[in-house]
């Protein structure tokens, strides 16, 4: 993939720090000057690793490895989400429609579910611990819980969609921080994720549509 620019040397990341106050900044490009992007001040990707284990050198170098880190947990923490919501309204749908969407929600879960599995394993590659909890969830997901008592059909479908619309954007912000650390694999599984995910919201929204 080319690169529209160059990535900043650490010594120019550190003369921009000695200057006045930077503005906000959105989690790309934080990662694209070098510094890990956190939500509400949290670190959710703590690196692992031992000192019987060899340093990782894979050709992405430890800040970038971090800031690519922490944006693959926020995305995993909103597929796990929407699984969670897909999968409740697999199990709670009712009407007219039951059969078509009880099917096709099951559909949406298992794929869900298997791309978790994609995502923390892209994680642990870079030398990262994948968060795992609810807990941890729930604190850095931007897709949010599913309702307590569950809606409509026609709501259902509704939340999904914006569900999945979400996790797309998430996924599509950083993109650019893979690709200016020169992380490939990165950068198309979350473009493969955007597809993936764009097309389902495509798909329910017809559902809605007159």
């Amino acid at each position: 993939m080319s690169k529209e620019f160059d990535k900043p040397s650490k010594k120019a990341r550190a003369l921009k720090a000695d200057k006045a106050e930077p503005l906000p900044q959105s989690p790309a490009a934080e990662a694209a000057d070098g510094t890990v992007p956190t939500k509400g001040g949290l670190r959710v990707s703590p690196a692992s690793g031992s000192r019987q284990a060899p340093r990782i050198n894979i050709g992405i170098d430890d800040e970038d490895r971090a800031a690519i880190a922490e944006g693959l947990s926020r995305v995993l923490a909103d597929t796990y989400t929407l699984y969670l919501t897909t999968h409740n309204f697999h199990w709670n749908v009712t009407g007219p429609h039951f059969n078509s969407l009880h099917a096709m929600f099951m559909q949406q879960y298992t794929e869900l579910w298997t791309s978790t599995d994609v995502i923390a394993e892209r994680i642990r590659a870079l030398g990262h611990y994948a968060p795992g909890s609810y807990a941890e969830f729930s604190r850095i997901a931007t897709v949010p819980d599913v309702p307590l008592e569950p809606p409509r059909a026609t709501e259902m479908v509704r939340i999904l969609v914006q569900g999945h619309e979400t996790v797309s954007r998430i996924a599509r912000e950083f993109i650019p921080v893979a690709e200016e650390a020169g992380d490939d694999p990165t950068a198309d599984m979350l473009t493969a994720r955007c597809t993936v995910h764009d097309q389902t919201a495509w798909m329910l929204r017809s559902l809605l549509e007159d």
